[in-house]
């Protein structure tokens, strides 16, 4: 459907907008449909659509839910007095309304990414942009945001930090840009004088840290032009190329930044408006999304930290004083996301420099008298409010090694377990790589290697597990069924440790990487009096940052095979073929030897006993371990069985997974 056709009838604007009483605080002031097509079929689910489009909205930079947004007081106003945005949005609805649950379940995009589908149950599924950092393209959801000048015409500045690492062999010159997954273009600089700059060079990790003279590098591009090449604000070129091995640090002072935290404003309000926009007006013109009497949201991590934050700095109350949404699943989410600071960079992902750890990091009131920054919760927001939600906290082994999930658990002395409360499910599915493998089954030799590291892929999934309790949350929400007790590992059952091999109980398993030195490093790194550390919001003022010290992490301890026990296990784990790790080793360069960044590893076990003690493996081998294909088979069947039982998965799950052990080149000779 061309947006020729339908525009009549899918633009939401004054006068609908009229028929809807909203505080002037915040609303959306206008819905443009661009199609509406049929959602490709799902079997057990009725006829769905999806709808796509964009709206655009308004803020009082003076209503106190907005007065939060940094520097959202140097945005400009139109002749209201109010900050304008826009941001892109899909829906997936049943044809039918009388086929409708009156659940809205929100997926938040990750870096843009996301879509919505036909569902089983009903649910109107919606998806919306909110990082306004990303470029415009075909599928991506994106908001536009304005940027912040000073009433007299003058730039807001502030320091911006960039880091190069690895940079190709030949490289000549590189995009001064931002976030990993999908890279995004930084602010500009107030100026191309590079002595108002600062670039350093680090060879390898234990390398002293230099700076690059100011007439040996340019804002630049230099691929057809030698150094110093053609000026660029947007490249930065080094003469005689980039070190190879090498991290280099670019920090300068740059112009003009977005109001990036209107994304936390601009999805409060969308789905304030799907929820209590009338579902039929004067003009003909009815909500998309139908009668809602329930929202609900999932954040898979980058778009965790995103809900982690919005429930933080307050969102989850709209400009009526309403929740927004009544349950949230943060998934494999170990931060906040540094969505709301000047030049924010909320594609990053907890590399040296960056922010995401320094805000409130737990569900109950905590001193955090290690950083010296007070008691606080990412919930006191919305419990002065009553607007607090429902919250399932799903995540696995990489988020404690890479992404330095340790002090949500247990503070930043971890020294004891911080309690969840009432309104807070946790469940842990431990010896994951980041999000569990989307392939399962059971290969034999794991998955392919992945990108920049040494050991095979993970392939323990986790997928049927989480996706069963996103379900309990709708649940949870919609009909007042609580979901079963946490289950994760803590200080008190003596399931975490410092991630030592030692304390870790690690098996010797010959030519294998040992876990020591792979842990992510938790710095309590000082970014100046401009960061209001609690809220992760404000202006960055020390960049680099000064780091203060280590914050202590732990991770949870492992059995005599290397695999974790704590927490809901898949039944790929309890009947291993290897060792599942949440880490894997840097093959080469800067990072030579460490942890992969998020990435987990898999070291598979040895066919036979005689294999087995030629190699000296303590672990068990495969024959040793089920005896026969059939042995093997009959262990998953047993264990699917189990943990249907149990409610962790459904019967089409355990089916499934035995038909998967069938298939399985499991001590079977002739495959």
């Amino acid at each position: 459907m061309t947006r020729s056709r339908i525009a009549p009838l899918a633009v939401f604007g004054l006068a609908i907008a009229a028929l809807w009483p909203v505080n002037a605080g915040a609303k959306v002031e206008r819905v443009e449909i661009d199609s509406v097509l049929p959602a490709p079929r799902l079997a057990g689910a009725p006829d769905y659509e999806i709808v796509s489009g964009r709206f655009y909205g308004e803020v009082d930079p003076k209503a106190p839910g907005n007065a939060i947004i940094t520097d959202i007081a140097f945005a400009p106003r139109n002749s209201r007095g109010l900050v304008e945005y826009s941001a892109t949005f899909t829906l997936a609805r049943p044809v039918a309304p009388d086929k409708r649950s009156g659940v809205l379940f929100y997926d938040v995009p990750n870096r843009g990414n996301g879509f919505v589908s036909a569902n089983p149950y009903g649910h109107v599924q919606v998806m919306s942009g909110w990082q306004g950092d990303i470029a415009e393209g075909l599928g991506l959801q994106t908001l536009r945001a304005p940027a912040a000048r000073r009433s007299d015409g003058q730039p807001l500045t502030g320091p911006v930090l960039v880091r190069f690492v690895d940079m190709p062999p030949g490289t000549a010159s590189a995009a001064i840009v931002g976030s990993i997954g999908r890279p995004t273009a930084m602010p500009l600089p107030v100026s191309l004088d590079t002595r108002r700059a600062q670039l350093t060079v680090q060879m390898g990790q234990s390398g002293p840290r230099r700076a690059v003279k100011a007439r040996d590098w340019a804002f630049a591009d230099c691929s057809r032009k030698p150094f110093p090449g053609e000026p660029d604000p947007a490249k930065l070129c080094v003469r005689g190329g980039f070190a190879q091995a090498a991290a280099y640090s670019l920090v300068y002072t740059a112009k003009d930044p977005k109001v990036l935290g209107l994304g936390l404003a601009a999805t409060r309000d969308l789905i304030a408006f799907l929820r209590h926009a009338p579902t039929s007006g004067a003009s003909g013109v009815v909500n998309p999304a139908g009668l809602i009497s329930w929202a609900v949201a999932s954040g898979t991590s980058q778009s965790g930290n995103f809900l982690k934050s919005f429930v933080n700095l307050g969102f989850n109350a709209d400009e009526n004083g309403r929740i927004v949404f009544d349950g949230i699943n943060p998934n494999i989410a170990a931060r906040q996301v540094p969505l709301n600071i000047r030049f924010a960079v909320p594609g990053g992902a907890a590399r040296p420099g960056e922010p995401g750890s320094e805000g409130s990091l737990w569900w109950s009131s905590y001193h955090d008298t290690a950083r010296r920054r007070g008691t606080s919760s990412l919930l006191d927001r919305c419990q002065a409010t009553s607007t607090c939600p429902k919250v399932i906290e799903t995540f696995g082994s990489a988020e404690f090694w890479g992404l330095r999930m340790a002090p949500g658990l247990i503070g930043t002395r971890a020294d004891r377990d911080i309690p969840l409360p009432s309104n807070v499910r946790r469940y842990y599915f431990p010896s994951v790589t980041h999000g569990g493998s989307y392939v399962g089954g059971f290969p034999m030799g794991g998955e392919a290697v992945p990108e920049g590291c040494t050991l095979a892929g993970n392939p323990n999934p986790m997928l049927p597990e989480f996706l069963g309790l996103r379900q309990r949350l709708v649940e949870w929400v919609r009909d007042g069924r609580a979901p079963p007790p946490s289950k994760y590992p803590t200080l008190a059952a003596g399931d975490l440790v410092k991630a030592e091999s030692s304390a870790l109980g690690w098996p010797a398993i010959p030519g294998a990487p040992q876990p020591d030195g792979k842990l992510n490093k938790l710095q309590n790194q000082d970014f100046g009096n401009g960061l209001r550390y609690k809220d992760l919001s404000g202006v960055l003022l020390k960049l680099p940052p000064k780091l203060r010290g280590e914050i202590p992490q732990r991770v949870p301890r492992v059995d005599s095979d290397g695999n974790e026990m704590a927490g809901v296990r898949s039944v790929q784990l309890i009947v291993p073929l290897g060792t599942y790790l949440g880490w894997n080793v840097v093959a080469r360069g800067f990072d030579a030897g460490s942890g992969c960044g998020f990435a987990g590893g898999f070291i598979p076990f040895v066919a036979t006993r005689t294999a087995r003690l030629s190699v000296g493996d303590p672990r068990p081998s495969l024959e040793e371990r089920y005896g026969t294909h059939d042995g093997f088979v009959a262990r998953v069947r047993d264990a699917a069985a189990r943990q249907q039982a149990a409610g962790w998965i459904t019967t089409q799950d355990a089916e499934k997974l035995v038909e998967q052990a069938k298939a399985s080149d499991v001590l079977v000779s002739d495959r």
